[in-house]
């Protein structure tokens, strides 16, 4: 078990920037203005010779009622809990404000190890603020500088031991590591990135698939800015589900920061290899899901479509049937891809969720052998032979799979530039309906016998006949 390091402090002390120093990548948003963090991230950490998990918190706010502040100061302090050693930071700029010294308190009081760090301490203009922080009364604080790097020999220091006795403990309690090796599992945990417009209920769908409040939730739309990436064995797999930022349309995202959590979540779709595209059942394939679900099969990545909050439908049966019209109307790029109806709320419709995105996963790695695929070209064509233009017909001599993830077909044939995209499309159905490959992004590919021919555009080269005489010569006279 990898030693965990929770950062906690006020809003805007710097918290999301050590972040992203300790571990190596600008994963947290950051921005000047306060309480740009939200929910809790995760980052394997490197210092030195030290390895760890560090966790980036949500700024520590004095509410303590169901607010949006509330809920995120309980998460932050469910994260203190959770945690091996916390680094409280303070602002030395700023100095030492009543709100550290009431958060101070708390972690005192929690029992977990505490590291005080006084950041952005570069420069004279902080040592005042440095002094004050021996004032909370957690040892002698470390000055640190986030921004530029300033501090952390010192803070490697403090947490060697920490961690070096944290492995210890964890060593001695490990008595389950034969049968951990014997679990077949895969090698790499699946990659799923949930998607969809602000307040579609991805937030709280995530949470009830992993069982705790693990990310932040609420009515307010827009609440999750960060794509967090949460780890989690779901029905025997091992997934990494990763929680995105609502993206709205592009004429109405105006703030830098929400730009930033919008590019935040289109990276993770790259990342992902199954999209879950979240729809709100009330107002269901706006233009944004469409837009969203578009990107994700242009990306390749197999796309399961999840229609939520399906617990206050009163019509269920004539919602369905609408649902899957407007489905093979307005994405036919995705026919046959899976659409299921789930309540984030209640936990409703989650096990054929799973069951989806693992049909998906296997339909995305798929590959069919090629005596099976030429069988079947063959069957097409004389089916429906391809066009003739200007009286000249379009020969297809054979097809092979060329790659998986998502499956991609290379067709040899004859003039691929005067073959209309129609039929392209008609094979692409073909291949979805006679190979079991409903919803997965299908790429074809078509190309020229000479194409193949590695000495294609390779010049002849003739050699003079004097050439050989030439060496001959100057080989004697060396």
């Amino acid at each position: 078990m990898s030693f965990v390091l929770a950062i906690v402090g006020r809003p805007n002390v710097g918290k999301s920037t050590l972040f992203n120093r300790l571990v190596g990548k600008r994963l947290a948003l950051v921005d000047d203005q306060p309480g740009v963090t939200r929910d809790l991230r995760e980052g394997e950490a490197r210092l030195g010779g030290l390895n760890f998990t560090v966790v980036d918190t949500a700024g520590l706010e004095e509410a303590t009622d169901d607010s949006l502040q509330g809920r995120m100061r309980r998460l932050t302090e469910r994260a203190v809990g959770m945690a091996d050693a916390c680094l409280f930071l303070i602002d030395a700029r700023v100095g030492l404000t009543p709100t550290d010294e009431l958060f101070a308190d708390i972690l005192r009081r929690s029992g977990t190890p505490v590291i005080l760090g006084a950041n952005k301490a570069e420069g004279r203009a902080a040592e005042a603020g440095v002094m004050e922080a021996y004032g909370v009364g957690l040892g002698d604080p470390i000055a640190l500088s986030a921004e530029h790097g300033e501090g952390m020999a010192e803070l490697a220091v403090v947490l060697a031991p920490m961690i070096e006795a944290a492995e210890g403990a964890a060593e001695e309690a490990r008595t389950d590591v034969d049968v951990e090796e014997g679990e077949t599992l895969p090698d790499k945990p699946l990659q799923i990135a949930v998607v969809g417009r602000p307040n579609a209920g991805k937030s709280t769908l995530i949470n009830k698939i992993i069982g705790e409040e693990r990310l932040l939730t609420g009515p307010e739309a827009g609440i999750t800015r960060d794509s967090i990436a949460v780890p989690i064995t779901w029905g025997g797999t091992r997934m990494r589900l990763f929680d995105t930022a609502g993206m709205r349309k592009r004429a109405k995202v105006q703030e830098k920061l929400e730009k930033l959590s919008v590019s935040d979540g289109l990276r993770a779709v790259k990342f992902a290899e199954i999209v879950v595209v979240l729809l709100d059942a009330a107002i269901p394939f706006e233009q944004q899901d469409l837009r969203i679900a578009d990107l994700a099969e242009r990306e390749g990545r197999a796309v399961v479509v999840a229609v939520n909050k399906w617990d206050i439908e009163e019509a269920k049966q004539e919602k369905l049937r609408d649902l899957k019209e407007a489905f093979e109307r307005l994405l036919p790029q995705l026919r046959g891809a899976p659409l299921i109806t789930v309540s984030a709320k209640t936990g409703r419709g989650l096990d054929r969720l799973r069951e989806a995105i693992i049909r998906a996963h296997e339909v995305w790695n798929r590959r069919i052998p090629t005596a099976r695929l030429n069988s079947w070209l063959a069957g097409m064509v004389e089916a429906h032979p391809p066009p003739a233009p200007a009286g000249r017909r379009i020969k297809l001599r054979y097809m092979t799979q060329a790659k998986t993830r998502p499956p991609g077909f290379v067709v040899m044939c004859s003039l691929p530039e005067k073959l209309p995209e129609s039929y392209s499309r008609y094979l692409v159905n073909g291949l979805r309906e006679d190979f079991d490959m409903p919803g997965t992004p299908i790429r074809l590919h078509m190309r020229s016998q000479s194409d193949a021919n590695p000495y294609k555009n390779r010049k002849k080269s003739i050699p003079s006949r004097l050439s050989k005489h030439v060496k001959k010569g100057a080989t004697k006279k060396g």
